[in-house]
């Protein structure tokens, strides 16, 4: 145990934050804290870093902090303090030499440090050149950038990070993620980013009501083991509370009669013997689990396309897709901002015409679209209640219903006499999300849905989401949200590149990038007008046993991947004869089938003989494909 909190107070202005509570660190974890705002969590990386020392406590001697070796600790942060004159180059390396052997500075160690440096300037967007920029020059989130960089190049013992994802990119974060799963010593973490939390801690610790409770595994299995524990709590409150009024009952029926009077006085001893199971605290989310079905099912395929421009400009299109939406299908789409995506939701539901291209809603397709600026209640609307607003909305609910409806949307007791105008853009479009789903759309276009949302509200929508059996298509930047709601991904390229449909969930998308930057093809990677032609294919039907049946998708997948081939293996077919044909040699006979390519005679000019192997080429690529199929 490399460091450990045993029933520790720590108070701040004389107010216990955190009591009688135990924490630890076990030799190179990666923990996350996790909490509610104010629960104590930058109070508890204080007293770890040893900004905060906790309360002096003489009736429990065995209560402090304990450490198995002297070690170092560094510690990042919301602000940041340093001389602005430096250079980023000056500001780097007094961090780094700080405490160095006066040999460091022209040992290896010195010129690695300086080489990981350099990495890491690449990792997180920066340039070698900004080396001799002062810090001044650098923006609010460079500068903490630049802090960061400092703080690994030291490589503390315990690495302290809080909030270390605030004003960094997608692909900073993703840089960070990946440097902190491999970094050697022990890192504790408070972050809102629970993909980043997913993908990189060992531990999490929870803090609640001043007490610090420790969950293995990541973000995912906290969620998990936080809900099957209460389970069991509230069924040991409900089985105590059960026990309770059962004696109860038993005393006050003996209590006054003679013969029965000692049996009651016993039942009232083992009644104020019983120690008392407490009621767990309820979890601010509500979590969903039955199916949240549409009003009408709709027709199989949501929405077509086929070559649709989207933009603004007829001469400067922003993206043109072909492609295919079934019923039931989940769809994320991620790019860069200004790619498209927004545009490309508002022209699916018919908020702005395409530029050019087809583009057809299904038979039947009740669509309900959903942007930041959809949830703005303004005039004489915000200034009703909530109630007021959603029975506004659904005069034949009673008010019970309402009550019972918006609490499944975090809205309870007090909030519901809240005025609409006073709600927080979050709580705003939690409001509007509730009325548009009350209405049992079955495709939902979603663009940004939990913008500004804390994560008890997205961890509800999620649950909601993942129980809906209707169509939906949103674009999100919330990493967590994508990996639990979306089934598949639209991916729209940077620079107008293409656009490409991927089969499978965020997590798997990960993995797979991951694996595509070791070098590794991503198999499962199509153009969207790719997944449009295996989606039509699956559609055809065809004949088995006199009757129809649709293609599987392993079937369509693998007439999607023989037309790729195609082309190619005809136009070397075609060249070979051709060039046959030039030859003029009588004793050549121009093959008709495979069988009597492969016993003709050898050609004599090297133009024919490269138009063989090119043959050839093509013709072993189809047996590959032919022949993967038959190892699947």
């Amino acid at each position: 145990m490399l460091f450990e909190i045993k029933d520790g107070t720590v108070s701040r202005g004389g107010i216990p934050v955190l009591s009688r509570f135990s924490f630890e660190i076990r030799g190179t974890e990666k923990a996350a804290v996790v909490g509610r705002n104010g629960a104590g969590k930058t109070t508890l990386l204080d007293v770890i870093s040893g900004k905060l020392d906790l309360d002096a406590d003489e009736k429990h001697p065995g209560a402090g902090i304990a450490r198995s070796r002297a070690f170092t600790t560094g510690m990042m942060n919301q602000t940041f303090a340093e001389d602005p004159d430096k250079t980023l180059e000056q500001a780097i390396l007094e961090a780094v030499m700080s405490g160095k052997p006066a040999g460091y500075r022209y040992s290896k160690d010195r010129y690695d440090c300086e080489q990981l440096y350099d990495r890491m300037l690449t990792g997180f967007g920066l340039s070698k050149s900004d080396k001799a920029r002062k810090l001044r020059e650098f923006s609010g989130g460079e500068q903490r950038k630049i802090m960061l960089i400092r703080l690994l190049l030291a490589e503390p013992d315990v690495l302290i990070l809080d909030e270390p994802t605030n004003h960094l990119d997608l692909e900073s974060v993703e840089w960070l993620e990946n440097y902190i799963r491999r970094y050697p010593k022990a890192v504790i973490m408070v972050s809102h980013d629970r993909y980043f939390i997913n993908r990189t801690a060992d531990v999490i610790w929870e803090v609640s009501g001043g007490q610090v409770t420790r969950y293995p595994g990541g973000y995912t299995a906290y969620t998990e083991e936080k809900a099957k524990r209460y389970r069991s709590r509230m069924k040991a409150y409900e089985a105590q509370q059960a026990e309770i009024q059962r004696e109860k009952d038993l005393i006050l029926k003996f209590r006054n009669k003679p013969r029965k009077a000692a049996f009651a006085r016993s039942r009232k001893k083992i009644l104020g013997r019983m120690h008392p199971v407490q009621k767990p605290e309820t979890d601010d989310a509500v979590i969903h689990t039955g199916d949240l079905l549409p009003a009408h099912p709709g027709s199989k395929w949501v929405f077509t396309c086929t070559h649709m421009k989207i933009g603004y400009e007829r001469e400067h299109p922003l993206r043109e897709i072909s492609f295919r939406i079934r019923r039931g299908q989940k769809i994320g789409v991620i790019g860069p901002n200004g790619s498209g995506k927004s545009t490309f939701l508002k022209t699916v539901a018919d908020l702005i015409p395409p530029l050019d291209g087809e583009r057809k809603m299904g038979v039947h397709v009740e669509a309900a679209y959903f942007d930041q600026l959809s949830a703005e209640i303004t005039g004489e609307e915000a200034g009703k209640n909530v109630q007021e607003w959603f029975r506004g909305r659904y005069p034949q609910l009673s008010e019970k219903e309402i009550r019972d409806f918006l609490a499944g949307y975090l809205f309870r007791g007090r909030d519901l006499g809240k005025t609409v105008g006073s709600l927080s853009g979050g709580e705003t479009s939690r409001l509007v999300l509730a009325a548009l789903l009350y209405s049992g759309p079955n495709f939902l276009i979603l663009d940004e849905p939990t913008n500004n949302m804390d994560i008890p509200a997205k961890e509800t929508l999620e649950s909601l989401f993942r129980c809906y059996r209707g169509t939906i298509l949103f674009v999100s930047h919330d990493r967590y949200f994508l990996s639990r709601v979306a089934d598949a991904l639209l991916l729209f390229e940077p620079g107008g590149t293409g656009i490409h449909y991927y089969p499978f969930g965020y997590d798997h998308y990960m993995e797979q990038k991951e694996l595509a930057r070791s070098g590794t093809d991503i198999a499962a990677l199509r153009t969207a007008e790719d997944q449009r032609l295996i989606e039509e294919l699956k559609a055809v039907p065809k004949a088995e046993r006199f009757r129809l049946r649709e293609y599987s998708t392993e079937e369509a997948t693998l007439d999607w991947r023989f037309s790729l081939i195609r082309p190619e293996l005809e136009a070397a077919c075609e060249n070979f004869r051709n060039i046959c044909r030039k030859t003029e040699e009588k004793r050549l006979r121009i093959p008709e089938t495979l069988n009597e390519y492969m016993h003709a005679a050898p050609g004599t000019s090297q133009e024919l003989e490269a138009a063989r192997d090119a043959w050839t080429e093509k013709c072993l690529d189809w047996y590959d494909v032919w022949l993967d199929t038959r190892e699947e």
